[in-house]
Order: C-alpha cells, then sequence, then structure tokens
C-alpha cells in the first residue's frame, strides 16, 4: 500500500489545524523536517498522535512513539500507511 498525495495533503491539513499554525497546509513540505520548519516537540508530537488517533481510527502503541515516525509529513504518511494495512 503506498502512501498517496491526498493523506499527506491531509496530514498537513490536520498539523496546521492541531497545532494552531498560522501558516496554510500547502506552506508544509511534505520532505520538510517537522523539527525545524514548525519548531515540533515532544508536546506537539502527542498532540499529532491524539489527533491522528482520532482521524484515522488508529491506535498508536508507546513503543511507536519514535521520533522518526513523525519528522515528516512524508514519515507520517508512511507510518499510517502501514498501521491501517495492519503491518
Amino acid at each position: 500500500m503506498s502512501v498517496t498525495p491526498e493523506l499527506e495533503d491531509q496530514l498537513k491539513k490536520m498539523i496546521v489545524e492541531l497545532l494552531f499554525l498560522k501558516i496554510q497546509p500547502d506552506e508544509i513540505g511534505t520532505d520538510d523536517d517537522l523539527m525545524e520548519t514548525i519548531d515540533l516537540d515532544s508536546v506537539r508530537i502527542f498532540d499529532i498522535v491524539v489527533g491522528l488517533e482520532t482521524e484515522m481510527d488508529i491506535e498508536i502503541d508507546e513503543d511507536e512513539f519514535d521520533i522518526e515516525n513523525f519528522r515528516t509529513v512524508r514519515q507520517i504518511a508512511e507510518f499510517i500507511t502501514k498501521k491501517q494495512a495492519g503491518a
């Protein structure tokens, strides 16, 4: 199962809304390091995880709470795609 541009766009929109960012979703590059571009930290990652669980209907285990799963929009999309596929 491959990542779709629609999923990446949905994630960008969700991130902007959840974190109350004052930018447009399309200002976030798919491969931008979110730690640098939007000052993503562990608290904000937790907010994204909660949002993902709600919006994507997935459960993220504690051991999956790894920064490498959430560093870029593409990595988040790949992580979600694997979770939804049951991998």
